[in-house]
């Protein structure tokens, strides 16, 4: 028996759900964290795996073990899904290693796990059906964990509401032969990806919410992946450059906002808004250039905005809701999170030697190629938010000296969670020829550009 036989989809996605019923029957809240821990570490493995796979020719389902839908497999490790189950993978280890003692009797294990496999699921659906009711079953376990909270979610309910209805008589419409079906399915994009002025629901889900549910539900981007499967293929392109031109504005606006706010998760949620919005331009421009561009800022800006999350949380974490108005001097109690504030921000904006440089670079040269009025907006856009990183730095890590008596020590978890984040966004930068290759080949790969 070949390993390379076996449904790896179905294998990863099958990790987290036993480790979510292993950790029902743990009560002691330090043996539930083990145990989700090494979930993870599992559904990572086999994740890497699953990329690794992709392109052989060895037989995907030799026990019948695939779950198909009237003949056809559900669930496909394909040149675009291949980089994007290892990066919800891994961002959920690191969420899980970076959370502190006092968050983890507070955790509920089985939720994440769900949750984790629901989008990897998603991730790797290419069926149109079984991915929209992927995608209405994602937008669930959120809700539940506020409610549970006692936390108000009207905003996020209604928005949420609106996708899936969207999503459904869209779809449904494409399959009639309607005309309308594309736009409806061009609204649901832009409510998913929080496009102005469906935004409203991302700054109020990221204050409202736990931080870590609200990092792990956003910072993979599902709005491109539904773009990318049910849009695209069967939009015209007046359907793409409302896309493109929505999101050029939202990209913008956001990144105005994120340069003025007074509240650390609002800053975070309007940096997010941006960049999002900035993959989104990219697919709408019909080069290799920023098709290629796209596809690489989204795995590089999920991964990075991903870690100044995490940044932002362990400071939280220790000091609570942290406030922008006056400086916090918080370097002498953890460089080690300055740095990895400016690292993982530096990557977000695509700075020299990081992963996002090269990607940002195709991007704002493709841009340039199809409409040289975009590509001057993506630069005004880059420079909003590289104002606004900058900024929050200072206020965050300097200009006092903080005299509080709260540790703020980081444990060696969330140093090999910090490690780990320094080490893919440097050699990304450093090294970018074969996961770019391989991003040129996942748009290659769905028609989205004529062959060259």
């Amino acid at each position: 028996m070949n390993l390379l036989s076996l449904p790896r989809a179905e294998v990863a996605i099958g990790i987290p759900i036993i480790g979510a019923i292993l950790v029902r029957t743990v009560r002691d809240p330090a043996r539930a964290d083990r145990v989700a821990i090494v979930s993870r570490i599992l559904v990572l493995v086999a994740s890497l795996f699953a990329w690794a796979s992709v392109g052989t020719e060895t037989a995907l389902c030799p026990w019948g073990a695939c779950l198909t839908f009237f003949g056809r497999p559900i669930f496909t490790v394909d040149r675009l899904s291949g980089s994007l189950l290892p990066l919800v993978a891994l961002l959920h280890v690191l969420t899980v290693l970076s959370t502190s003692r006092v968050k983890r009797n507070r955790t509920s294990y089985t939720g994440h796990l769900i949750g984790e496999a629901a989008r990897l699921a998603t991730f790797s659906c290419i069926e149109p059906w079984p991915l929209i009711a992927l995608l209405a079953f994602s937008t669930i376990l959120p809700y539940i964990e506020m409610a549970q909270r006692g936390l108000r979610s009207r905003l996020y309910v209604w928005h949420m509401l609106a996708f899936v209805v969207l999503l459904i008589s869209g779809w449904f419409a494409v399959e009639s032969k309607w005309s309308v079906g594309p736009i409806l399915l061009l609204a649901a994009v832009l409510v998913r990806s929080g496009t102005f002025p469906a935004h409203l629901w991302v700054v109020d889900h990221f204050e409202r919410a736990a931080f870590g549910t609200a990092l792990l539900f956003a910072t993979p981007i599902a709005g491109v992946y539904v773009a990318l499967r049910l849009v695209i293929p069967n939009a015209p392109d007046v359907v793409l450059q409302t896309i493109g031109i929505a999101s050029l504005v939202t990209a913008i606006y956001a990144a105005g906002l994120a340069i003025v706010q007074t509240d650390v998760r609002r800053f975070f949620a309007y940096t997010f808004l941006s960049h999002a919005s900035i993959v989104l331009v990219g697919l709408e421009l019909h080069t290799s250039l920023s098709l290629t561009g796209a596809l690489g800022m989204w795995v590089s800006v999920a991964l990075s905005l991903g870690g100044l999350g995490l940044c932002l949380r362990a400071v939280e974490a220790r000091y609570g809701r942290l406030s922008l108005n006056r400086h916090l001097g918080l370097y002498e109690k953890s460089p080690m999170l300055a740095i990895g504030f400016l690292v993982t921000g530096f990557g977000c904006i695509g700075f020299p030697g990081t992963a996002g440089f090269i990607a940002n670079e195709l991007l704002v040269d493709g841009a340039i190629e199809a409409n040289p009025v975009v590509g001057v907006a993506l630069v005004f856009e880059a420079m909003l938010n590289s104002i606004a990183i900058v900024r929050v730095y200072l206020l965050l890590f300097t200009g006092t000296q903080n005299t509080s008596s709260v540790p703020l020590d980081v444990t060696w978890r969330k140093r090999v969670a910090m490690l780990t984040l320094f080490a893919l966004i440097f050699v990304g930068g450093l090294a970018p020829n074969v996961w770019i290759h391989e991003r040129y080949e996942a748009a290659r790969s769905l028609n989205l550009f004529p062959e060259e």
